[in-house]
């Protein structure tokens, strides 16, 4: 377990290198979407999660939904790191007989809860883990992490209202509003408005962090956890290709087959990484 902020900052930086480094040996990829969910990942598997890596399937372990699926590339990289599977199935991501396919899928990956990738069902499936650990009377926490241009899907908030009337304060939904999605800008495709004040109408307690900010995200989930009648909405402001600022200002970054100057700036992002961190993440 990570407890202090300086480790919690080193296992961010850890994890946003290797999904540079699986993504970059792959060749091409989800760069965008993955990238914006690294911080958020690194205090869920560094701080928060009650998971167990010799056991995967431990029955009181708290279960983790990536729902906008698309944002593999991150996951895998923190479950290898928190000992779930050796770093060298990383550069087997999306290969054929691999374990690591593009979306996460529960029957090959050791740690993954969900199969996800058909955008709007992980929320569905999160909402069902919830009320039937609470049907049950087992204290699991549910956590999901959903897309901007995800929640186009009506099945997403169906789900939250569901959530909401039943009370399902073990269920934390978090939002990565990069403001990107496939096809251009959330505000042009779908203008999603303010998701905090749709959250709140929804009935979710709801709370708005800068999504780069481990301390944030840290402190909306500590808040989260008083709620006694009402599942939390933690809204992350976040910027695609979160971290790396030359993929940040790149307008195409959703999906990524990098050209002779993509290249040239992912590998320094890479070399930048392994600088800080102070050791070569070794394949």
């Amino acid at each position: 377990m990570i407890t202090s902020m300086e480790h919690l900052q080193t296992f961010r930086d850890e994890i946003r290198l290797l999904t540079l480094k699986e993504l970059h040996h792959l060749g091409f990829g989800h760069y965008g979407g993955s990238l914006s969910i690294v911080e958020v990942l690194a205090v869920l598997y560094g701080e928060v999660l009650q998971v167990n890596p010799r056991n995967p399937k431990w029955e009181g372990r708290d279960y983790f939904i990536l729902s906008k699926g698309h944002g593999g590339p991150a996951y895998y990289a923190a479950l290898c790191l928190k000992g779930f599977f050796p770093e060298e199935m990383l550069y087997t991501l999306n290969q054929n007989g691999t374990t690591l396919p593009s979306h996460p899928d529960r029957n090959l990956t050791p740690g993954v809860d969900m199969t996800t990738g058909s955008l709007g069902q992980g929320t569905s499936a999160a909402v069902g883990i919830a009320l039937s650990h609470k049907l049950s009377g087992m204290e699991n926490y549910t956590f999901t992490i959903v897309g901007d241009g995800e929640l186009n899907e009506g099945q997403c908030w169906e789900a939250f209202q569901f959530a909401a009337h039943h009370k399902l304060n073990r269920l934390f939904v978090f939002v990565d509003d990069n403001k990107k999605q496939l096809d251009g800008l959330t505000k042009d495709i779908i203008d999603p408005l303010d998701f905090a004040e749709k959250f709140q109408a929804f009935g979710f307690f709801t709370i708005k962090v800068d999504g780069s900010s481990l301390e944030e995200i840290l402190d909306a989930i500590k808040r989260g956890k008083n709620q006694m009648d009402k599942p939390v909405a933690i809204i992350l402001d976040t910027i695609k290709g979160q971290g790396v600022p030359y993929l940040e200002e790149k307008a195409d970054n959703h999906h990524l087959r990098p050209n002779n100057e993509d290249e040239q700036a992912i590998l320094e992002a890479i070399d930048h990484l392994e600088r800080k961190i102070g050791r070569v993440v070794e394949r």
